[in-house]
């Protein structure tokens, strides 16, 4: 398994490391998830090597100097299963002008790089040779609590990186740990410096909350330390309150069964649609316009805006012809919208058939048989005499309906269907 590969090519740098004189080891989440008794996805390494000694160790074909100033280099395994090892050397930090990285950085003792680091649970290493955790700040019996804590001053670790108030959500959420009393109050204290954190950062770690089995116990914490107003001011109104309070909403969260993200996004955004604007581009501008302003990709604002928009559609959906169902089911953002409304059904306590139907409807038709190729085109059209307009347009679309609908199953029934309807234009 790859996973035991990245285990064995991890342990291999350290001990090579070991073998040149220096002192290694591993570091960070991968310590917290064998704690817990996870498989890590990755490795870090901690040494006393500078960046240019593991360079020269390892060789320049196999390492990388992701930030070399700040004592980081990537190795790289033998093989792509091998995967890579992030190798650091233990340091201190300088200040934090940028709110984001240290201005300046000092190689140190492990202790020293210990208490530098951003939470308890994250701060300890490991020794792959001995087989021994090496625990400065506490993380073991946090990790055993149940709590995610800020490692020293709560204040301080998050003052030197904004973002980390929302790696202590994130965190606590994935492994369903409570925050620090002390930890969630300097949340609460500094959040409306959330703002000096670049959208995109701010985005991949709701991203990484909203695609979690944990999103409901993420959306609480949200609320509770009062990140959610720094994140979608759009939510709420000048007083701060919700602008459409949902008590189902947690409950929603918790149904939610899609790996990903949009569906979640969706939820959270649901009272900036407005189905009263007859207009599509005007029922989606308030939530369009969110999204670009957390820079979502253009992939990304499409499904969130088309689930939003086509929920209603699903409304007695068993009852609505072939040329409605067939083309929503052959929508790739299907199966996120499907996820959406069952969530919100079973928050609800409301009826679940129209989703079962559609996932029935699914499983009983190919997607061939849901989108097929168009019978007739814009040319064939044109070759009838019909002038360029919104006469082509609307014939299509007939001639598409009723090939949906069942009632054309072939190009010559629709050819002939297609003359029928051009003899019936007004003569101009």
């Amino acid at each position: 398994m790859s996973s035991d590969l990245k285990r064995s090519f991890a342990h291999a740098v350290v001990q090579r490391l070991r073998d040149a004189g220096f002192h290694a080891l591993w570091a960070g989440g991968c310590v917290r998830d064998q704690v817990l008794g996870r498989t890590p996805k990755d490795y870090d390494v901690a040494t006393t090597a500078t960046p240019d000694q593991v360079i020269e160790l390892f060789g320049r074909r196999r390492t990388v100097a992701v930030g070399a100033s700040f004592g980081v280099v990537m190795v790289l395994g033998p093989s792509k299963a091998d995967g890579q090892v992030e190798v650091a050397t233990f340091r201190t930090d300088g200040a934090y002008s940028d709110g984001r990285r240290p201005d300046s950085v000092q190689f140190c003792s492990p202790e020293e790089d210990a208490r530098r680091r951003d939470f308890t649970i994250n701060g300890m290493f490991y020794d792959p040779v001995l087989d021994q955790v090496i625990d400065y700040v506490g993380g073991h019996d946090d990790l055993k609590r149940r709590i995610v804590r800020a490692i020293g001053n709560a204040h301080d670790r998050f003052t030197e990186d904004k973002l980390r108030m929302l790696r202590a959500v994130r965190f606590a959420a994935t492994f369903r740990f409570a925050l620090d009393p002390d930890t969630a109050k300097a949340v609460q204290t500094l959040r409306r410096q959330l703002d000096q954190v670049s959208v995109e950062r701010i985005m991949q770690e709701l991203r990484r909350m909203l695609a979690h089995e944990t999103r409901a116990h993420a959306l609480e914490l949200l609320y509770e330390t009062e990140l959610m107003p720094e994140i979608l001011p759009e939510l709420f109104d000048d007083e701060g309150r919700e602008i459409d309070a949902r008590p189902w909403l947690v409950a929603a969260f918790g149904a939610l069964t899609s790996d990903d993200y949009e569906p979640a996004m969706a939820l959270l955004l649901q009272p900036l649609h407005d189905p009263t604007q007859s207009d599509s581009k005007r029922r989606l501008s308030k939530v369009q316009a969110v999204c670009r302003r957390l820079k979502m990709s253009n992939d990304e604002i499409e499904a969130i805006c088309w689930i939003l928009d086509t929920a209603a559609t699903v409304h007695g959906i068993s009852s609505r012809p072939l040329h409605v169902i067939k083309p929503l089911l052959a929508n790739p953002n299907q199966h996120s919208l499907l996820a959406m409304l069952h969530a919100v059904a079973s928050a609800r306590g409301e009826s679940l058939d129209n989703v079962q139907f559609c996932r029935g409807f699914l499983r009983q038709h190919s997607p061939a048989e849901l989108n097929p190729e168009p019978l007739v085109n814009g040319q064939d059209v044109q070759k009838m005499g019909v002038p360029p307009g919104p006469s082509i347009r609307q014939l299509l679309s007939t001639i598409r309906n009723e090939q949906l609908d069942g009632q054309l199953s072939n190009r010559p029934e629709a050819l002939q269907r297609l003359t029928e309807l051009v003899s019936q234009l007004p003569q101009t």
